[in-house]
């Protein structure tokens, strides 16, 4: 049972990158099972369907992201230069995947809404569940710094839900332009969309 475990680990592997590179509609189970070096009924062994495998590797992708983003934003410091390296940490995501791979690869969750919201109806769900999850943790930043006066706005969640949106908006353009740069731009937008008081001492920063 060893090995059999072991080959859910490399399916999960395999499939996560192709899912990255490839997106769902264009991925295969056999190219997923040559990519892990698996027989064929290894996979129907742990997963019942493609369906339930991209499920799995959501939740995986999405476990690691988050434990990047509480380390992040409830690192040492004040609340918006923890904001900042969080974005900053996105672009440089972005960066590391165009070395790697010769392209930007975008967010997955972001690249799977757009490819499978009107197909799948538990993919959409999850999705739903892991941005009301980023916008919770940005909104908890977002309010420390409203209530140390840093900040002028009144709905801190509907200011959360609207920085979440402009980063997975200019990470779509990294990977539509295959530049990275394309996000230079996140953090001044964010801090005038979030009413900064002091928006040119907040820009330099760190």
């Amino acid at each position: 049972m060893g090995r059999t475990s072991d080959a859910k680990a490399k399916i999960l592997t395999a499939a996560e990158s192709l899912l990255e590179q490839r997106g769902y509609s264009a991925l295969g189970v056999a190219e997923i099972c040559n990519a892990a070096g698996v027989p064929k009924g290894s996979f129907y062994y742990f997963f019942e369907s493609k369906e339930a495998l991209v499920l799995a590797v959501i939740d995986a992708h999405w476990a690691a992201e988050r434990r990047d983003w509480e380390r992040i934003l409830h690192g040492d410091g004040d609340p918006l230069p923890r904001l900042r390296r969080l974005l900053e940490a996105t672009e440089e995501r972005q960066r590391t995947d165009q070395g790697s791979y010769g392209a930007v690869l975008g967010c997955m969750f972001g690249n799977l809404s757009l490819e499978m919201s009107n197909q799948a109806d538990a993919i959409r769900m999850r999705l739903q569940e892991i941005f009301e999850t980023e916008v919770d943790m940005v909104d908890a930043v977002i309010t420390e710094a409203r209530d140390r006066g840093e900040l002028a706005l009144s709905d801190t969640r509907e200011a959360a839900r609207s920085v979440v949106a402009q980063l997975e908006g200019l990470v779509l353009f990294a990977k539509l332009y295959n530049n990275p740069a394309q996000l230079h731009s996140l953090w001044p937008s964010c801090l005038a969309l979030l009413g900064a008081v002091d928006r040119e001492a907040l820009a330099v920063r760190a």
